[in-house]
């Protein structure tokens, strides 16, 4: 065992986190879950979520076994979603393929949708004890701070360096705890702003902290301006305080989820309405825009609230597509966070 992971198993005896949901009982579907949800989302936010999750979809199978918009339901607000489409398609394929008995094997596992090889060894560590080394964003971190790795991680050359560092120091024995610890370095001593390195149990050597280029590595990703796309929501809302939601295409922002009806924003909403959907207006008011940042682009809505006259109202009926849907059932479909918030800013 290398002085590295001595030092650190150490510092994680003494000083690491235990009282997470998914430590209590790591079996290979909670790991999996914990791995998925802590993508790009902070432990705090995943720790409510990963516990209602469970109770709702105890196992891999009644996870498969369970209509997308109930998954989405639970998923609503943690964001990334096709994370909760690629887990139920995943899932799906475990128990039509696997016997519903998530695979031992690393390549199993990478052949499901949503894991790539830091998950699976994740799951295969944490699980099982097996000795896989990890590289999540985390980890990323210390390494490229220990070793002064310049150069963006996305970059495959820099991407191939850091995994042969992290296969280098994961341990053969302890590897579960060594998994956790190197993790838990990152999300607590190690993290991106602000690093408590008088605390690190790997400060002595670490290149970074002797050459003074903590704040300046991981080297960031470059920047890059990302384009505005613009759109109008149509908030129809019916007397009765219901508002008309449509389900998006599987595939691209919000996938699958429910949102309000859109426009472009040449568009004249009373006018679409009106002919797309033969509803008659009462009245129209336009909210303040607001932007939401994506991956590859931001976009900019426009809300236009506009209230449909009671005795139109049936025109419009509930589909799988199409439904009218008040804010006190809001928790049961899959809902992003920007429309649920739109909907209570107009439910004042």
């Amino acid at each position: 065992m290398s002085d590295f992971s001595k030092r650190l198993l150490a510092w994680y005896a003494r000083h690491g986190r235990r009282d997470l949901p998914w430590q209590r009982d790591p079996t290979p579907w909670r790991v999996w879950v914990s791995e998925i949800m802590l993508q790009q989302t902070q432990v705090s936010v995943v720790r409510g979520y990963f516990d209602r999750f469970m109770a709702r979809f105890p196992d891999v199978r009644a996870l498969a076994d369970a209509p997308p918009d109930d998954i989405l339901g639970e998923w609503a607000g943690l964001g990334y979603y096709s994370r909760a489409r690629n887990l139920h398609r995943a899932a799906i394929s475990v128990r039509d393929r696997h016997a519903g008995t998530i695979p031992r094997s690393f390549e199993s596992l990478l052949g499901l949708p949503g894991i790539g090889p830091s998950t699976a060894g994740a799951i295969l560590a944490l699980a099982h004890g097996d000795r896989h080394p990890i590289l999540d964003g985390n980890v990323k971190r210390v390494l490229c701070r220990y070793h002064g790795i310049a150069g963006w991680p996305g970059q495959s050359a820099i991407a191939r360096t850091l995994w042969d560092l992290a296969e280098r120091h994961t341990p053969h024995r302890r590897v579960a705890a060594y998994t956790q610890a190197i993790m838990d370095l990152g999300a607590t001593l190690c993290v991106r702003s602000h690093p408590k390195c008088t605390k690190c149990p790997l400060t002595e050597d670490c290149i970074a902290r002797r050459r003074g280029l903590v704040s300046d590595l991981p080297t960031p990703r470059p920047k890059r301006t990302l384009p505005l796309r613009r759109t109008v929501f149509l908030v129809l809302r019916s007397s009765q305080g219901a508002f008309l939601l449509e389900r998006r295409p599987p595939i691209g922002i919000w996938g699958g989820l429910w949102c309000f009806l859109e426009c472009k924003i040449d568009d004249d909403p009373a006018s679409i309405c009106q002919e797309r959907l033969g509803l008659r207006l009462k009245s129209k008011r336009a909210l303040a825009k607001r932007v939401s940042t994506f991956t590859h682009f931001r976009l900019e809505i426009t809300p236009i609230v506009m209230e449909v006259a009671s005795d139109s109202i049936d025109r419009v009926a509930d589909s799988n597509e199409r439904r009218w849907y008040a804010k006190a059932s809001a928790e049961d479909i899959g809902l992003p966070a920007p429309i649920r918030r739109l909907i209570d800013e107009v439910m004042g």
